[in-house]
């Protein structure tokens, strides 16, 4: 096959009963045991999720992949995969091992990634309080699907004393290897003190919490058991991407602690077209640099509103920029720093609509995003794959475009025009390279413009 080559990459998945088992905790445990005994590390996350991908990227010192079976089709998510997968790899599932779209379906859950990546895999598992029933527990992991590669499992919150009775039980149950555990220590529990409320790189004290995850790690996991795991998964095809560049251009990305969700998958398709990725500070910045288009990812705008607002010359330069036709990507954070205010402190203006705190999600999860007319990112027909998550909503969030969940459910979103997308759906790029590549013709339109002027 033209173009394919076949890559090792020993792997494996970590993966949990439930969310809140503690599989985040043992990801950067293992991740930063790894990167200590000197291994070229890479992390994988199952699914949409900013959060976890930016606390492995604290520890590997590159930036972490979303596989997502939604935004990818089995094929794309393979060469993913293989093309970013280094000498070990570790993959982090998603809520609990089966839970996909729906409440009744395995679609893009961390069992699917799993079988499509052909990964072996490790359950966490939170055995507090638990005995022979966490034999009981696995076995039903084990046998829900025939196919399910479960080749381990990791106790989390288990104790000194009773680990060693508790694994002989577990492995004479079910026949797989305990391949360690991690203790009940509030200081290295990284799953509710910090996870969504603020970032990574805003933690006290992290490099040192990850370097006391990784001494655990070293004592109570099995770590070179583990090592051994990765290296019986089969080699995976890795096609070559195929994009043309366009030609160069300059994009503008807002990366701070207050713009901060960005797929990398959809950052390397930019630059594959032609883009140099110039990152800027709205927080710090006075001013935005020179570029022929603008992206504004999602983030935390609304917890330095105060910062954002005083930073005026920045809010007015983007206004200005817009109004001159400079192509524009707003998505979710980056859209509500656009409009008039977030919770009556003053925003860019860009349109005439406040943002609010709703005290809970809205339109949480999974959509399809279509557009009926011509845009900068679509033409008439065209629909991207993307994801709504978010506790803060606009008056008016827009209307221009259908977003419909996978279960039929839809709403308007959206402000669109020549020069912009802006809108509440986060969007993955490569499910709809078309709107990459339109995108990167504007901003190539707009440098010629500018240049000549």
């Amino acid at each position: 096959m033209s173009g394919v080559t076949l890559k090792k990459a020993p792997r494996v998945m970590i993966a949990g009963t439930n969310s809140g088992c503690g599989k985040t905790t043992v990801v950067c445990a293992l991740l930063q045991a790894l990167k200590n005994r000197g291994q070229d590390v890479m992390s994988f996350k199952c699914g949409p999720d900013y959060i976890d991908p930016m606390f492995h990227s604290q520890i590997i010192g590159t930036d972490s992949m979303n596989v997502d079976l939604f935004f990818s089709s089995e094929e794309e998510a393979k060469g993913l995969f293989a093309r970013h997968a280094k000498d070990v790899n570790v993959v982090e599932g998603v809520m609990g091992y089966y839970d996909g779209m729906a409440m009744d379906s395995d679609r893009a859950s961390a069992y699917h990634v799993s079988t499509v990546l052909q990964t072996p895999v490790i359950l966490v598992m939170n055995v507090r309080g638990m005995a022979l029933s966490a034999a009981a527990l696995l076995s039903g992991y084990q046998k829900f699907r025939e196919n399910a590669p479960v080749a381990g499992v990791i106790f989390n919150r288990a104790s000194a004393g009773s680990y060693e009775r508790l694994k002989k039980t577990v492995e004479n149950e079910c026949g797989i290897p305990v391949l360690g555990y991690l203790p009940t220590d509030p200081y290295i529990s990284l799953e509710s003190r910090y996870l969504g409320l603020i970032t990574a790189s805003e933690i006290e004290g992290l490099q040192a919490k990850m370097q006391k995850l990784a001494a655990q790690a070293e004592k109570t996991l099995e770590i070179d058991r583990i090592l051994e795991l990765m290296r019986t998964a089969e080699p995976l095809e890795a096609p070559a991407l195929n994009n043309e560049k366009k030609g160069f251009f300059r994009l503008a990305v807002a990366k701070d602690k207050a713009f901060c969700f960005y797929y990398r998958a959809n950052l390397e398709l930019m630059e594959a077209l032609g883009a140099e990725l110039v990152e800027f500070s709205p927080v710090k910045d006075r001013e935005l640099p020179e570029c022929d288009g603008l992206l504004l990812g999602g983030g935390y705008p609304e917890l330095y509103a105060d910062v954002l607002k005083q930073n005026v010359s920045m809010r007015a330069q983007i206004l200005t920029a817009i109004e001159r036709g400079l192509p524009t990507v707003a998505e979710c954070g980056g859209f509500m720093y656009l409009c008039r205010d977030i919770a009556g402190k003053k925003m860019c203006g860009v349109f005439d609509t406040s943002v609010r705190s709703t005290g809970k999600l809205t339109r949480f999860g999974y959509a399809e995003i279509s557009a009926e007319k011509d845009s900068l990112l679509f033409e008439p027909g065209t629909s991207i794959k993307g994801h709504e998550f978010h506790y803060w909503d606009a008056e008016d969030p827009g209307s221009a475009l259908n977003a419909c969940k996978p279960n039929g459910k839809a709403w308007r979103c959206g402000y669109v025009s020549d020069s912009l997308y802006a809108g509440y759906p986060h969007l993955y790029l490569p499910s709809c390279p078309q709107a990459a590549e339109r995108f990167a013709d504007k901003c190539l339109e707009f440098r010629k413009r500018r240049t000549a002027e």
